[in-house]
């Protein structure tokens, strides 16, 4: 009964079109970003910070980007990967090239060389699609592999090609710390989550979804597929490179070309698949669900087996983790194309109506 938008009034059409039209879901955002703020960093610990928080932060923004290309332009992509080594590398090179560069300024422009990447790699969408065009970007990814690992310049002259950043501070606050690693990660996704949750509402936004629908349609009716491909390629891989320079930077520390790989690609794949695509709050549903499966994964099996009275390895645990992502694949594409995106609007919608029959 309580969650209707019965009595709420809208006096002008910006009300109408806002984000969180109905006053009780401002009031749980508003909630629940306080609670991520103030009451989070008083109950987890560092363990929980680095292996759970900070992981899923990241991954959601990167997911965020994804889900622009894939599931709103509807170009399938297999170089996220590659985009995200490209806006690790570059805010690297820019941050340790040029004194006394800020640490945002370094991200924001890794991103933009991840966008010039990314735009680089999408002039194949404006010949072919679906599985073709997932092969052409998945080019990129071995592209990328071989330019880090060969061109000794973008690792600083390493020879292993693994390269690290220390001493990372913000406006003179050190990032030294999870909890402030925690905060600066949680500040930029829910910028850049909003910017891209006005984006898609917007006349870009639908001239990529009617691209998604029918390019051939939505070239008669004016739609640029051009313009309309390539922006998706540019913003997706701007926000893909942001996330990769993060997880760099913030979560690894030190690195090398293999913490980019094609895995890293197919894990965002599956966030967009498994949250919901065509959906901005899937793709936190996605990047939750892949972030805390494998650690539920590794904490649930051996005590199956404990009580069965056999062991499990360390091996036979990703083996499983491994099957139980292909099944759940297969299931949310059989059963709910959608994802928990789509499960998350029915109880929504539910819940609006109960209890009254439905």
């Amino acid at each position: 009964m309580f969650y209707r938008e019965n009595g709420q009034f809208k006096t002008s059409y910006r009300a109408d079109q806002q984000i969180f039209p109905i006053r009780q879901d401002r009031i749980a955002m508003a909630l629940f970003m306080l609670f991520a703020i103030a009451v989070v960093p008083m109950l987890a610990s560092d363990y929980l910070f680095r292996a759970i928080l900070i992981p899923f932060l990241i991954f959601s923004l990167a997911a965020v980007g994804v889900n622009i290309l894939v599931g709103y332009c509807g170009q399938i992509s297999l170089g996220s990967g590659a985009f995200m080594a490209v806006g690790a590398y570059a805010a690297y090179n820019f941050f340790v090239r040029v004194d006394g560069l800020p640490l945002i300024l370094a991200l924001i422009l890794g991103g933009v060389c991840a966008m010039l990447f990314g735009i680089v790699f999408g002039l194949p969408s404006l010949r072919v699609k679906g599985l073709y065009l997932a092969v052409a970007t998945l080019a990129a990814q071995f592209f990328s592999d071989w330019l880090f690992l060969r061109v000794q310049w973008f690792t600083n002259n390493s020879s292993s090609g693994s390269v690290s950043v220390n001493g990372l501070q913000v406006f003179g606050y050190s990032l030294d710390s999870p909890l402030a690693k925690y905060w600066f990660c949680l500040l930029l996704l829910s910028v850049i989550a909003l910017m891209a949750k006005n984006l898609v509402r917007g006349a870009v936004g639908r001239e990529w979804m009617a691209i998604r629908d029918m390019d051939v349609a939505a070239a008669v009716i004016g739609i640029r597929p051009m313009y309309a491909k390539l922006s998706a390629f540019a913003v997706s891989s701007f926000i893909v490179g942001i996330a990769g320079a993060l997880w760099a930077f913030l979560y690894l520390g030190a690195w090398e070309p293999a913490a980019f790989s094609v895995d890293q690609s197919f894990k965002l794949l599956f966030m967009v698949i498994i949250g919901g695509m065509g959906s901005i709050v899937g793709s936190f549903f996605g990047a939750a669900f892949i972030v805390v499966l494998p650690i539920a994964l590794s904490q649930i099996l051996p005590a199956i087996t404990g009580l069965l009275g056999m062991e499990i390895s360390t091996a036979s645990i990703s083996h499983v983790e491994l099957m139980v992502f292909g099944g759940l694949i297969v299931w949310f594409l059989i059963v709910e194309p959608h994802g928990l995106a789509k499960l998350w609007a029915i109880s929504k919608q539910k819940l609006r109506i109960w209890p009254f029959p439905h």
